[in-house]
């Protein structure tokens, strides 16, 4: 795996051509996870690096106002800048410019192809309830099965709120228990049974079955899409 720092594009000896290089060897990289249908978490990388550059660009008048200094460090959530005197150099920032342009431009494609799978297999993703669903969802089980049919993976959540940026959140935790065979005698009513039995809670809890008829892999893109239509799901309720 490739990778890119938080401020590739401004570390080091700032020259177009090997960012260049270096960018195009990571997406090399991000493009053939997602022609094996890998999602996570190249696509999110991908993202937060889109976003990361666009940010820069936007408050680039802010660095040339504190020019001459040069940017040695970011923290990228407040984009707090950190300096070293220098004399002001307009060759610097117009390379600095070049870069994160044609890095936008290279990256949108990339994103366009993850998101275009991200969406393929969202739309393939089947939820249903299982038995009786109680008032109390933020708690329970779910069962995932692919398109392979031969196993039923099961997965207990806990779905919380969270604030950021004064927005409000819903977060789901999940938690691998076990995979039963899949067969006509482990069916999803009797494997809840199971758990019930198990874990004795006091009330039944809520149990889902996320289904699709895709293979793709599990751990890197069809659990994290079913733990987000998930949230969608039961934020519908």
């Amino acid at each position: 795996m490739i990778n890119l720092s938080e401020t590739w594009f401004i570390e080091g000896n700032i020259d177009f051509e090997s960012k260049k290089y270096t960018l195009l060897a990571y997406l090399k990289n991000v493009n053939a996870c997602f022609d094996n249908h890998q999602l996570y978490p190249e696509l999110a990388d991908v993202v937060f690096h889109f976003n990361n550059l666009n940010t820069f660009k936007k408050n680039k008048r802010l660095l040339q106002n504190l020019f001459p200094k040069k940017l040695t460090g970011i923290q990228l959530e407040k984009l707090r800048l950190l300096y070293e005197e220098m004399i002001a150099d307009d060759d610097l920032m117009a390379e600095i410019e070049a870069i994160v342009f044609y890095a936008l431009e290279k990256l949108r494609p990339t994103i366009h192809s993850g998101t275009d799978l991200y969406d393929h297999v969202e739309s393939n993703i089947s939820i249903t309830p299982v038995g009786i669903i109680p008032l109390e969802l933020d708690e329970g089980y779910f069962f995932l099965c692919d398109g392979y049919y031969r196993a039923i993976r099961v997965y207990s959540y806990r779905l919380s709120i969270y604030d950021k940026l004064d927005s409000r959140y819903r977060a789901l935790r999940t938690q691998y228990i076990d995979a039963w065979e899949r067969n006509f005698t482990n069916t999803y009513e009797s494997i809840k049974a199971e758990l019930m039995r198990q874990t004795k809670p006091l009330t039944t809890p809520a149990v889902y079955s996320i289904e699709t008829k895709l293979t793709y892999p599990v751990e890197a893109t069809l659990l994290p899409i079913a733990k987000r239509s998930l949230v969608r799901y039961i934020s519908a309720t």
